[in-house]
């Protein structure tokens, strides 16, 4: 059993969990009562001379382990907006990423800017919850997901007025990708059966992907030389995580990421 499928197989006890606590009928009033949610995709459209930044919040992963101890998410999501992040994912698995749910919710009471649910979504019911918290957009990720229920995923997530960052990481799931109709594709570097991180796996896969869909190339980037390889290769904007949480200086790093 590889690291992912122990994710997948946790998520889905953790999931039914939190339905039984909270039914999706009270998170479909409580969202009925929220403002429309911000435009992930236009948030990411490509600028001239420069690259978008979707900054993430996230003290930990299963590969790195515990990467910023002292971690404050909410002051860190705010100094992210304060300098130009164009949107910012936040980590809310909490037995292998040390998030939590509720740190959308707090960050969404501080940043205007878009907020991307980074999680493992298996399912329906997590969109509601997401966007309940005050998410603008979802994770979904391909190689976890049957073709279908990608595609029933996906047209929920319009139903509900939320963005969607499709992920993919071989040429296999690319296709699946633009199958469904994907608008904001993912590409990531990070290998989810190993954790080992190549970002040559943007360079590989940008050609196979045809003019329309907003490519975000995500994992592996600490330098503005690492972000210009993918863009100038084709990608419109980056992902970055641990670059970010462990700079001595975020908002030095910010302007470098988005080659400003």
């Amino acid at each position: 059993m590889t690291i992912l499928d122990e994710i997948v197989r946790h998520k889905r006890e953790e999931v039914g969990r939190r339905q039984r606590e909270a039914s999706q009928a009270s998170l479909e009033a409580r969202c009925r009562t929220l403002p429309p949610a911000r435009d992930f995709e236009d948030a990411l459209r490509p600028q001239a001379g420069g690259a978008r930044l979707i900054a993430e919040v996230k003290k930990a992963s299963p590969s790195r382990g515990v990467m910023a101890p002292t971690l404050d998410p909410v002051g860190l999501a705010t100094t992210y907006a304060r300098h130009g992040a164009d949107a910012i994912s936040v980590l809310t698995d909490e037995k292998y990423f040390q998030g939590h749910l509720d740190l959308l919710a707090a960050i969404r009471a501080t940043v205007e800017v878009p907020l991307l649910r980074k999680d493992f979504t298996l399912g329906e019911y997590q969109l509601w919850e997401s966007r309940a918290a005050g998410a603008d957009a979802v994770l979904l990720i391909v190689s976890i997901l049957e073709p279908s229920l990608l595609r029933d995923l996906l047209q929920a997530t319009k139903g509900l007025g939320l963005g969607a960052l499709v992920e993919c990481h071989t040429a296999a799931e690319l296709e699946t990708a633009l199958g469904v109709g994907a608008r904001v594709i993912g590409i990531n570097n990070r290998d989810l059966a190993t954790f080992q991180t190549r970002i040559e796996t943007t360079l590989e896969l940008l050609p196979l992907i045809p003019p329309g869909p907003v490519i975000v190339s995500e994992s592996g980037f600490f330098t503005g030389t690492d972000v210009t390889r993918v863009i100038a290769a084709g990608a419109h904007a980056v992902l970055v995580g641990e670059g970010l949480v462990t700079a001595p200086d975020v908002a030095a790093k910010i302007r470098e990421l988005r080659l400003a």
